[in-house]
């Protein structure tokens, strides 16, 4: 049996509406040679989880696998409120990077972080609010 949730449940309000979360989906394209280094990608994840201001849950998980022009790295993790999670592409230095997060948090500050490790060549985004 569902209970109605409780007035924080929904704690994130865009344009006038109460939403559970908030996720970020970020595509960064022509990144330098630290996206090629697991320790970056992994010192990345927990600067950016720190930065927009949530609480991390563990260590960050970073692997390198596939094959061909499909290798690359995958990244995630874990905070309090959700997930940050990547994926790259080795060959053309490209990073597709989502952040959930049922706590608000600003756009702004993830560009930030970004620039700061990676200096891509363009940033581009897309957020969803989900209800």
């Amino acid at each position: 049996m569902l209970t109605e949730a409780p007035p924080e449940y929904r704690r994130i309000v865009h344009n006038g509406e109460k939403h559970y979360g908030q996720h970020m989906m970020v595509t960064a394209l022509g990144c330098n040679e630290a996206i090629l280094s697991i320790e970056k990608l992994y010192d990345f994840l927990q600067y950016c989880a720190d930065e927009i201001d949530m609480v991390r849950y563990g260590p960050p998980i970073v692997a390198r696998f596939g094959k061909g022009h499909e290798t690359g790295c995958s990244g995630v993790q874990l905070i309090e409120t959700s997930q940050i999670s990547f994926h790259t592409n080795d060959n053309h230095r490209d990073m597709y990077l989502d952040v959930f997060s049922c706590k608000p948090y600003e756009e702004a500050t993830v560009y930030r972080v970004l620039e700061t490790f990676f200096s891509p060549s363009s940033i581009t985004s897309e957020m969803v609010y989900r209800k």
